[in-house]
């Protein structure tokens, strides 16, 4: 880069964490690439998100304009017995929204010009100042920084990084989203204003509104969000729970199209018997069901040259905290903060970035640990499971799970 020329960043993925990087750095003065793998839009994967404080702000330096269509905010928490008895509040107000709806946001504010789909990276060179993306298609690009926002699977840290890859915790997360009109009117009124919980003794549940199919959050167009967190052992049950109907195994994670109708029958079976009437009925009448492996992340290090991980592609923290998306945002955050606070100096950016967030990213991955500890222990030895109990109550779960996180 001469004196005069604008820094220039390549992004390698597409999902929240890259378009938040991407979009900070655009309002900052660089131009910014973005490059993606998957070639279809992703808007309208994934599901719920809690947000936090510094997150929404983090939106509003990206050039989006708050109001009331970011989310369904709720009036506190309950936690409810399997007998459908509520037998713990707590009036934390949080505002929920989802996947969807902030990356159509983040969409909005970043030129679609500088979005590149289908470009899958084969491989990261570097020279002194200069890095270079490699693609599988052949086509290469060059720039300042390469941020590398692809994922809990980061291609870019397995080669950087190949001795870090994710761990199994154990459990899976059942996931789904239930329209608030297919909800009998008992159900609705406990749950609509409420993050709901479900702790039975094998396993973890929780609940909360969310915008609807076209991020509406009126009353009558939202939908509700299921989080279910079972104990799946990693030779047994979660290679039955990833086998598709045609006997491939599709481990370490399953595609959600691939879910066979038996697997999901038996799961909507199994919440009739074991959660609240009122969870299971939203979990019996999703429509599109899937499950998610539940892993951890842990990278000893966020920055190689000119190569910076963010998001998930260097810490993974288990859900309960409830700031996956949090924390990229908080990266992305940190990383354009430092790159304008360093008069010019990429190098000395990076590092100032680099010593923060891979302090902050031990601490969140170990609090996902504690508070799934228990959950994690269904799959081990009971000798284990007395001193994760304490997280595994009405009260602990009420109080511990996705509340807000100091530094987001």
């Amino acid at each position: 880069m001469t004196p005069g020329d604008r820094p220039h960043a390549l992004v390698i993925g597409g999902s929240l964490g890259g378009l938040f990087a991407a979009a900070l750095l655009c309002r900052r003065g660089w131009s910014v690439d973005v490059y993606e793998r998957v070639r279809e839009p992703l808007a309208g994967r994934g599901a719920g998100i809690v947000t936090h404080p510094g997150q929404l702000r983090t939106l509003e330096q990206c050039g989006i304009r708050l109001d009331d269509s970011i989310g369904c905010e709720v009036v506190g928490r309950v936690a409810i017995a399997p007998s459908g008895e509520i037998v713990a509040r707590n009036a934390l107000r949080q505002t929920l929204s989802a996947w969807g709806r902030l990356h159509d946001a983040l969409m909005s504010v970043f030129p679609h010009a500088h979005y590149h789909r289908g470009k899958a990276l084969e491989r990261v060179e570097q020279a002194p100042d200069r890095v270079r993306a490699c693609f599988a298609d052949g086509t290469a690009a060059e720039g300042d920084l390469l941020i590398a926002a692809d994922g809990i699977r980061s291609s870019v840290r397995a080669q950087l990084l190949p001795e870090v890859k994710p761990a199994f915790a154990g459990y899976v997360a059942w996931r789904g989203l239930t329209a608030e009109r297919d909800l009998s009117a008992q159900s609705h009124a406990i749950l609509l204003d409420h993050m709901a919980f479900c702790v039975t003794p094998s396993s973890q549940a929780l609940g909360y509104p969310v915008a609807g199919p076209t991020h509406s959050t009126a009353p009558g167009e939202r939908c509700y969000n299921f989080v279910w967190y079972r104990a799946a052992a990693e030779t047994t049950e979660l290679r039955r729970l990833c086998t598709d109907a045609a006997g491939k195994v599709h481990l370490p994670s399953m595609p959600p199209p691939l879910i066979r109708p038996d697997i999901v029958a038996e799961m909507r079976a199994t919440a009739s018997r074991m959660l609240c009437p009122q969870l299971a009925e939203v979990v019996c009448k999703s429509r599109e069901p899937f499950f998610q492996p539940i892993f951890d992340v842990e990278s000893p290090r966020m920055v190689f040259g000119r190569v910076v991980l963010l998001g998930d592609a260097a810490f993974v923290a288990r859900p309960h905290c409830g700031a996956g998306i949090a924390k990229a945002a908080a990266d992305a955050q940190a990383l354009a903060d430092a790159l304008a606070s360093r008069n010019g100096s990429i190098d000395a950016a990076l590092a100032v970035y680099e010593e923060a967030r891979v302090r902050f990213g031990r601490w969140l991955v170990a609090e996902g640990r504690e508070l799934g500890n228990y959950l994690e222990s269904l799959s081990v030895p009971q000798a284990r499971r007395p001193a994760a109990a304490a997280h595994h109550t009405p009260a602990g779960v009420l109080n511990e799970i996705a509340v807000p996180v100091a530094g987001l």
